[in-house]
């Protein structure tokens, strides 16, 4: 341990640690901006400049180790004055259009130029507005407001896709892509990590917002929502609810009071996803298919296998993801059991996820989705309602999409999907003595892997979160290094509670808490306080099967609720 003192306050420390992991543990805030937890650590914004014993000059909190006996000051003139100065000669090259910025309250630079009172204008205006890339189905990117931070570069590095990254150099550097490509002609899979990564309004989801007001006033449309399951886990933390409250019953009452509207449970068909994966796997097994087989929930992950891992297509799950699987059921069998036309029916998902935007584009789904709205795009439209969401009292999923198992619940975190498997399989296969709960599959690690004897047979099974971690543990399947019969892959760490459209977290409370962990522990809560825990006790999904889709993987079945891959180029 090292011993020394922040601000006069005494703090021992492992050796090794740097002066803003001191200061945390003894409880002192230093400002950053291009500083992100597990992304990047750079010291490149100089925001986070103190003053240290034996140091010439200022030093980076973020990248200088502590020593011995060190005194660190983190508030004087001379720090303050930097500070400030930092934050006037970015703003002198930034697109000041705060009022109407997707950040506008809720933005890292706009913070700390409050903070540090600092002069907008100190060093003029001097910069060139450069064109707004909104090519691609997801994501908008809006480089007259970039900071050259460079965290999205460092989460798009991690996700191992490198889609964007700085180019020229000095006062011409820049964020971009390959020979000034739209993000939409590169090998970006829509996972929106560098959404939730930037600190300003740089880049943003592309807003389905107007079409849905517009479809909600429509008398000559009926709209529908349904929500994703991490959705009831992060939305209150846009009405600065604390991290990990579960606002289901705030969420649909919300929902309701936009408008003329209904609003289903996507749990529900989280749990018909389980029934055709499930069942996918078992004929795979029993006829020789291609194993391992690989989840297919998560479109980021297939777009990322169709650039990268094309040889790898047959192994994937031909279902769709609940989001798809919903809004087939909902333009076939809900049009058809109350009478209405599906082209009149408008069909609103709620997602935690920007590449589930690209993912309704996608021709071989069908179109059935009219419109996928981000946690953050609905927050914004109870807020420009005038909801006042914290007060307004709870409400109920309507019917007949409303219940659903725990088992649904739980798909919003990583190992989600691979748990509710293997609670319906060891069921089917080995009894009631089955277990509910596998914790081997649980937690925020980016691999986890696990063996389980089902039934007779024994089932490999591996989880991985954050691409980076996909791209390791496929290259240890493709080599003979691992052997697994079953493969959940989420494009996000920490699964869809970590999504690239969830509500934006300033970095102070990214970088001192479990994000991921207390999110996904409202999902584990939610499940264990469900009387149904595994998908094929649902009622809903028995009367799915009974009234319209006859039996796992039946024709019809894979007519509406599968779908089909294919090869991208990497470049």
């Amino acid at each position: 341990m090292v011993n020394l003192k922040i601000n006069g306050v005494a703090v021992s420390v492992p050796e090794g640690s740097t002066i803003l992991q001191a200061a945390k543990a003894a409880n002192v805030r230093i400002p950053t901006l291009c500083y992100l937890k597990d992304v990047q650590c750079v010291g490149s914004c100089r925001m986070c400049l103190v003053e240290a014993t034996g140091a010439r000059g200022l030093v980076t909190a973020c990248t200088y180790p502590v020593s011995e006996g060190m005194e660190v000051r983190t508030n004087t003139p001379r720090v303050r004055k930097s500070r400030k100065t930092t934050v006037e000669l970015i703003l002198s090259t930034h697109k000041k259009k705060c009022l109407s910025c997707a950040r506008s309250m809720n933005c890292e630079l706009q913070k700390l130029a409050l903070e540090y009172n600092a002069e907008e204008d100190r060093f003029g205006t001097d910069h060139d507005l450069k064109p707004i890339d909104d090519l691609s189905a997801s994501v908008v990117r809006d480089n007259s407001k970039c900071v050259m931070c460079t965290r999205c570069v460092a989460a798009c590095e991690k996700q191992t896709i490198s889609a964007i990254g700085p180019k020229n150099r000095g006062y011409a550097k820049v964020i971009g892509s390959p020979f000034d490509v739209s993000l939409a002609f590169t090998p970006c899979v829509n996972c929106g990590q560098c959404v939730v990564a930037c600190p300003v309004g740089a880049l943003y989801e592309k807003s389905a917002v107007a079409d849905v007001w517009g479809a909600i006033v429509n008398p000559e449309k009926e709209v529908v929502f349904f929500t994703a399951p991490s959705v009831r886990a992060t939305l209150g933390e846009a009405f600065g609810l604390p991290v990990g409250t579960n606002v289901e019953g705030k969420m649909v009452a919300a929902i309701k009071q936009l408008g003329d509207v209904k609003c289903f449970n996507m749990d529900v068909t989280a749990d018909l996803t389980i029934m055709e994966e499930a069942t996918e796997l078992l004929t795979r097994l029993e006829k020789g298919g291609a194993t391992p087989m690989f989840t297919s929930c998560c479109p980021g992950w297939i777009k990322f296998a169709e650039h990268y891992y094309p040889e790898l297509l047959p192994n994937i799950s031909t279902c769709k993801s609940p989001q798809e699987m919903f809004s087939a059921l909902l333009k076939t069998y809900y049009c058809e059991k109350n009478g209405i036309n599906p082209e009149n029916l408008y069909v609103v998902s709620v997602i935690p996820c920007t590449a589930k935007k690209f993912e309704v584009s996608r021709d071989e789904l069908g179109h059935y989705t009219d419109a996928a709205l981000t946690t953050r795009e609905l927050a914004k439209m109870i807020k420009e309602a005038g909801i006042d969401f914290v007060n307004i009292a709870d409400a109920q999923f309507d019917t007949p999409f409303g219940e659903a198992s725990g088992a649904g619940a739980i798909f919003g975190a990583t190992g989600g999907v691979m748990e509710a498997a293997l609670r319906t399989a060891a069921y089917k296969l080995g009894g009631s003595g089955a277990p509910l709960e596998y914790n081997e599959v649980r937690g925020t690690q980016g691999i986890k892997e696990a063996e389980y004897v089902v039934g007779k047979a024994t089932v490999k099974v591996a989880v991985a979160s954050g691409l980076g971690n996909a791209r390791r543990l496929i290259e240890d399947i493709k080599s003979g290094a691992k052997n697994y019969t079953f493969v959940e892959i989420m494009a996000c760490p920490g699964g869809c509670i970590n999504g690239g459209g969830q509500p934006y977290v300033h970095d102070e409370i990214r970088n001192n808490i479990d994000l991921q962990a207390l999110r996904a522990q409202a999902l584990y809560d939610s499940d264990r306080d469900n009387s149904v825990r595994r998908s094929h006790e649902n009622p809903v999904i028995d009367a799915l099967y009974n009234d319209f889709l006859e039996k796992p993987n039946s024709h019809k079945a894979h007519k509406l609720l599968h779908t089909t891959y294919h090869k991208r180029e990497k470049y």
